[in-house]
């Protein structure tokens, strides 16, 4: 067991305080359908920058796409979730590139105030009339891609997306689960690009796959008819407090 730590570059006490993050982030995203990326990096920033979460939290986001898709597969918007796809890849290279060049504590800083602003506007009920259209719909792809490059928070731009087009919580959370599959599968290709994928990140990735998706299959047993008008408030409550504490941290 000695011998796991060095190859994670982590030690028993970093491990242990980023699976507790990575359990709590499955929960959300078991009940919301997404802001596992964005609920683990509000914390996980103050153990490691973004350009070192980001493509963990790749392995995340596939894993509990997967366990998560074949119960939302009917409600999905399938041809919207496609198109925010393919505009999220594009986007991608633009987000990685300025997080690769970036000083790890100007990259946190940026991260976190992206994050706190994405689920502010969610929580004011900010509907963009530009993003009702179906050129809107791929605005909204490139955005999320420059997002996921910069934070690791692509779903947050698509959720503000959704919530434009006024969508029911059940179709909204199976869009959401189906774009952030494809983006996922996609975005391997540019972190392959600029390197970020290595080993290191893959195992660290490997290794937080079962207290996540313990979380996903909790988080998922709450989504239940009688929670669905409360489940987005609460996450973006949690979310921006969050934010703002690391925000706080990384300041002082």
């Amino acid at each position: 067991m000695a011998e796991l730590w060095p190859v994670l570059s982590l030690t028993p006490a970093t491990w242990a305080a980023l699976a507790g993050i990575m359990f709590l982030a499955g929960v959300v995203r078991g009940f919301t359908g997404f802001a596992l990326s964005a609920f683990a990096l509000a914390l996980g920033v103050l153990i490691l920058p973004p350009v070192q979460l980001i493509p963990v939290l790749w392995w995340l986001e596939v894993s509990a796409s997967l366990a998560m898709l074949r119960g939302g597969w009917a409600d999905a918007d399938k041809r919207t979730a496609l198109t925010l796809a393919i505009g999220s890849f594009t986007g991608m290279f633009i987000g990685l590139g300025l997080t690769t060049q970036l000083d790890p504590q100007v990259s946190r800083l940026m991260a976190l105030c992206v994050l706190i602003a994405l689920a502010a506007l969610q929580l004011a009920k900010v509907r963009l009339g530009v993003f009702a259209t179906p050129a809107g719909t791929v605005i909204a792809g490139v955005l999320a891609g420059i997002a996921t490059g910069i934070a690791g928070i692509g779903g947050m731009v698509v959720a503000l997306f959704v919530l434009a087009q006024e969508r029911p919580p059940a179709q909204m959370r199976a869009t959401m689960v189906l774009f952030l599959l494809l983006g996922a599968s996609s975005s391997l290709l540019v972190h392959l690009t600029y390197g970020t994928m290595n080993a290191t990140s893959t195992m660290r990735g490997l290794s937080f796959l079962l207290p996540c998706l313990f979380g996903v299959w909790i988080g998922t047993r709450l989504f239940t008819p009688q929670w669905q008008p409360y489940y987005k408030p609460i996450c973006l409550w949690l979310l921006i407090g969050l934010g703002a504490l690391s925000l706080v941290r990384t300041l002082i």
